[in-house]
């Protein structure tokens, strides 16, 4: 007779790491930090407010603001960059760091983030 499968509740491995959240759409807003001071290009500060309105915000800690700031360089120079060798490799360097705060959907998916699905998207399939 084959050995009977363990109740999940007894598993000592359940593959789900630390990070693992449902992201919800439209909840409480997370004000967005001031930008240090620069002339920034409008694309930068429009995908700034963006990640700060996004379900993605209340997951950054007090600590997360320095690297997004540090990536908010990037962009900024991806967007006023001059040659498109200089904007190739700062799209990588950005898609690099963004995967560090979920910008992507596979980033999020690697994280375990989900964005919770309203019912209506849900029937539509």
């Amino acid at each position: 007779m084959p050995a009977q499968p363990k109740h999940p509740s007894v598993r000592a491995r359940r593959n789900k790491t630390s990070t693992a959240a449902t992201l919800v759409p439209g909840g409480t807003p997370t004000p967005a930090p001031d930008l240090p001071a620069r002339a920034w290009h409008e694309m930068t500060l429009a995908w700034w407010r963006d990640i700060w309105a996004s379900p993605m915000a209340p997951e950054y800690d007090t600590s997360d603001r320095h690297g997004l700031f540090a990536l908010a360089l990037v962009v900024d120079d991806f967007w006023t960059a001059e040659t498109a060798r200089e904007r190739k490799e700062l799209a990588a360097e950005i898609r690099q760091q963004g995967q560090r705060f979920g910008l992507s959907p596979l980033d999020r998916r690697r994280l375990q983030w989900e964005i919770e699905r309203s019912e209506e998207a849900q029937d539509k399939g």
